[in-house]
């Protein structure tokens, strides 16, 4: 069975409701990055910092999965499908998919602030100022913020580099860790990017542009691959 690696990027979550920060104004929900999504932000206003994420938690439990996460489902009756994603949101599971890896950590966990090996499921609860982990310290969403290192960038490069087919969905191939995975993949494997401002980088061999919304493009591309 061959090996279908899918890294996803916030554009296949968009059409679920689930917003970006990278808007033409620059702002995430209102607020700056800097502001509530950096461990700066944390040390300065922890307070601000968990209820911008209560938000985004209660929003994510009123969305629901969108024609992007049920296709890739589809080809798990053929391939072997390992999803890469960089979306804190739980839409992928909700979906159905059975092989997930989040790079940017899960936004329906929180962990404790000194153990990074201390992580609680939460669901879509609240985190609150006193709300702390059996050491003791306050509880911190389980987010990986602008700047701090990505735990499981290694182990995405390593399942990369067994990918037969590459799909990378909603996000750019110019912005890391995006662009870092394409290194890894064989460089003769079938390589397909679906987004609707998609660039072309002329260095990755065997690219296949769908500059469509991901759940128009995806959809489409399904029934391709498994029609082959």
């Amino acid at each position: 069975m061959k090996t279908i690696v899918v890294l996803t990027g916030a554009g296949i979550s968009a059409e679920s409701g689930i917003k970006t920060f990278r808007d033409s104004d620059g702002l995430w929900e209102n607020h700056r990055i800097e502001d509530v999504a950096t461990y700066d932000a944390w040390i300065k206003n922890r307070q601000l910092v968990l209820e911008f994420y209560n938000q985004r938690r209660r929003q994510l439990a009123n969305a629901k999965p969108n024609a992007a996460h049920y296709a890739l489902i589809e080809l798990e009756k053929k391939f072997h499908v390992q999803v890469i994603t960089q979306n804190v949101d739980n839409l992928h599971e909700r979906a159905g998919s059975t092989n997930i890896l989040h790079l940017h950590g899960e936004l329906t966990k929180a962990r404790s602030s000194v153990d990074d090996d201390l992580i609680f499921d939460i669901g879509y609860n609240d985190i609150n100022i006193g709300d702390k982990c059996i050491k003791g310290s306050q509880l911190r969403p389980h987010i990986v913020w602008f700047g701090e290192a990505v735990p499981n960038i290694m182990t995405a490069g390593t399942l990369t580099q067994k990918a037969d087919i590459l799909l990378v969905i909603g996000t750019s191939l110019v912005v890391y860790p995006a662009a870092g995975l394409l290194n890894y993949a064989p460089p003769s494997i079938p390589k397909y990017l679906v987004d609707p401002k998609a660039e072309t980088p002329g260095h990755i061999r065997n690219l296949s542009v769908i500059r469509e919304k991901a759940g128009i493009g995806v959809p489409a591309l399904v029934e391709k691959l498994l029609s082959v």
